[in-house]
This record gives structure tokens, sequence and C-alpha cells, in this order.
């Protein structure tokens, strides 16, 4: 088995690239965020063709899901179904380390990889906004995400 990649999306959020579509045969694909304390994480967004589902493996994760703001801590997992907005982020002064599951899988791994070459000044938030669909990312402007990010 091929050791995991990992791909720094920012300076305080690492991404540990686990299992593709094509490695499980379309059932799922798997990643493990580590996102440091002050990490933006990832913006308010929905996915047409997948769920996803969110395992708190260490620290303590704020997650927006639908319009409501959940704090989430070691061992609890959200799982948001298809076109539901979500979002995530360590919450305000912590770390959090989440496993982060797409089912069915969708060949996403080189979106992570087009995060990091935008983190690097490789790429440009156009090429990202330009994925959207063959990646099934879709940003929206969340007003419930906003005001959680700016409260502590």
């Amino acid at each position: 088995m091929p050791q995991a990649e990992t791909l720094a999306d920012g300076p305080t959020s690492l991404i540990t690239l686990l299992a593709d579509a094509d490695a499980t045969h379309g059932a799922l694909t798997a990643n493990r965020a580590t996102l440091r304390s002050g990490s933006p994480g990832t913006p308010a967004h929905f996915h047409t063709r997948a769920s996803e589902l969110l395992f708190v493996l260490g620290g303590s994760l704020r997650a927006l899901a639908g319009k409501h703001v959940h704090t989430l801590g070691p061992g609890d997992l959200l799982l948001v179904p298809p076109r539901l907005p979500h979002a995530f982020a360590p919450a305000s002064g912590r770390d959090a380390d989440i496993l982060v599951l797409f089912t069915p899988g969708l060949a996403r791994f080189d979106y992570y990889r087009l995060l990091e070459r935008v983190a690097k000044g490789e790429a440009t938030v156009q090429d990202i906004r330009d994925s959207s669909e063959h990646y099934d990312n879709h940003y929206l402007d969340s007003p419930a995400w906003r005001d959680a990010l700016q409260t502590p």
C-alpha cells in the first residue's frame, strides 16, 4: 500500500490523502484534515452528488450544517447529505483533527492538489471556481457561517 500524500493548503492546514474513488471502486473518498488554531477551514459550500461525513479524531471543530452551527469534539460525527450547505473550521483557539469521507466516492485528490497550488501561488482562486462542477464543490454565502466566524 502506498504511503499517504500530505498537502498543505495553507499555513494552518494539512490534508492527508487516504483513499480516492479509484482505489475504492467508487465507494468513497477519504482524507484526514489537520486544522491548526486560526485555520479558516472550508468556506460554505455544498455537493450535489455525494454525502460528506466529518468524524472528529481530536480537538474541537465548528461546523455549519444548513443554517445551524455546531461545535463537535472527539468522537463526534456529522453527516451532511447532498445539497445541504456546510462548512467547518477549528473552534476558536483550538486545533481540529478530522476524518473526512465522501460517499459515493468522487475523484477529489486533484482538487486538494489544486488547493495546495493556490496556497503556493501556482494557481488562482479562479481556478478553484472554474473546477466547481468537475469536483462537485459549489460555494455559496452563508450568513450563519459568517456570523459564527465573527464570534469566538
